[in-house]
């Protein structure tokens, strides 16, 4: 790839990944599905599966989901100068709104409508998380262990309330010994 076709990759994940940050309330698992939109459907930098895996490795990451995303969609699709442009991208549009609402925060949280607005905007952001549960479900493993994985996973961060890195790693761990021994049993290739 030539540096301007280079450039001109990074400019667009810019593009891609400012227009989310501008729009999507909510935080970063509202933006998954915009990500997976822009990038896998839209524009097919990366593929859809590679969506599933870019969320797991940023989720298990240290920092916000979105601007993880970000960077590892930037960098699978456009190496390091991708990955700086996505994120600057995603984090650029949120520096400067909350910057705004730092100012005039005082000013309007006592106003009925914009409190009104807040009220919408929380049921259009469970609207979005909720719509990436249902793709992550599509795309994962159904079959016992999955299901098994999902459910304690599911019970241990919801009821329990325990460390979610624990959890993670523990998931992981599962998966690695689940896979080992299903290889070594012919179920899995």
């Amino acid at each position: 790839m030539s540096v301007n076709e280079k450039w001109r990759k990074a400019l667009q994940l810019f593009g891609i990944f400012f227009k989310i940050g501008a729009f999507t309330f909510g935080g970063g698992y509202a933006m998954i599905p915009l990500i997976e939109y822009e990038t896998a459907e839209k524009r097919q930098l990366i593929d859809k599966q590679e969506i599933s895996d870019i969320v797991a490795i940023a989720e298990s990451t240290p920092g916000p989901i979105a601007i993880n995303s970000a960077t590892f969609v930037g960098y699978r699709s456009c190496g390091v100068l991708g990955s700086a442009m996505a994120t600057l991208g995603v984090v650029l549009p949120s520096l400067c709104i909350i910057m705004v609402i730092a100012f005039f925060l005082r000013q309007v949280m006592d106003n009925v409508y914009v409190q009104y607005a807040f009220f919408g905007i929380r049921a259009g952001v469970l609207a979005l998380i909720a719509k990436a549960v249902v793709n992550f479900y599509k795309r994962a493993d159904h079959g016992v262990f999955g299901i098994t994985v999902m459910v304690a996973a599911f019970l241990w961060s919801a009821i329990l309330d325990w460390s979610v890195i624990a959890l993670i790693a523990l998931c992981a761990v599962a998966g690695i010994v689940y896979c080992t021994y299903a290889r070594k049993k012919g179920w899995m290739e």
